[in-house]
């Protein structure tokens, strides 16, 4: 009998130990780091980035522009910053979260100083902004970065179009 409750014993102690090393098996490969974890390149992983923070600057000065623009033009401008901007914002923050991919989540700060300086700088930076747009479209990894960056460059080259239209009114 003795050798029999020593036999059951010891096999329940097994099973336990089996039991612990299955559930921490387990435990591990639902690891939340490692389920979050990107499927982007280096590349790609900037280029989000990037355009988080551009775009989520765009639709700052887009609304100090519509609150302070002397111009309607300038004005109109800002508004349509902030709703294009706010848009591809929204889309990049899905593609950003089914990847992975952290975005900044510092709001930008800008204050206004005139309807020319801010036009100025909005043909700069959409300038700036279309090549990356371009250059991520044509040699990005990810095809659902690629895409987003070649629907969007279309409408950074509208905005960019624009820009130059007002600073042409501006002078």
């Amino acid at each position: 009998m003795k050798n029999r409750s020593r036999i059951i014993s010891r096999f329940w102690v097994l099973s336990v130990i089996i039991a612990s090393l299955g559930f921490a098996g387990l435990a591990m490969a639902q690891d939340p780091g490692t389920a979050t974890s990107s499927s982007l390149s280096a590349k790609d992983k900037t280029f989000i980035k990037k355009a988080a923070k551009g775009g989520m600057m765009e639709v700052a000065f887009g609304n100090l522009a519509e609150q302070n623009a002397q111009s309607d033009d300038v004005r109109s401008f800002g508004k349509r910053m902030v709703t294009d901007h706010g848009k591809a914002y929204d889309e990049l923050k899905s593609i950003a979260s089914k990847k992975g991919a952290q975005l900044p989540s510092k709001e930008p700060s800008g204050k206004w100083t005139s309807d020319k300086a801010y036009i100025d700088m909005m043909v700069k930076d959409h300038e700036k902004d279309l090549a990356e747009f371009n250059e991520e479209a044509n040699s990005g990894s990810d095809p659902d970065v690629k895409k987003f960056a070649d629907d969007t460059a279309k409408v950074v080259q509208e905005h960019l179009d624009l820009a130059k239209e007002i600073r042409g009114k501006l002078k």
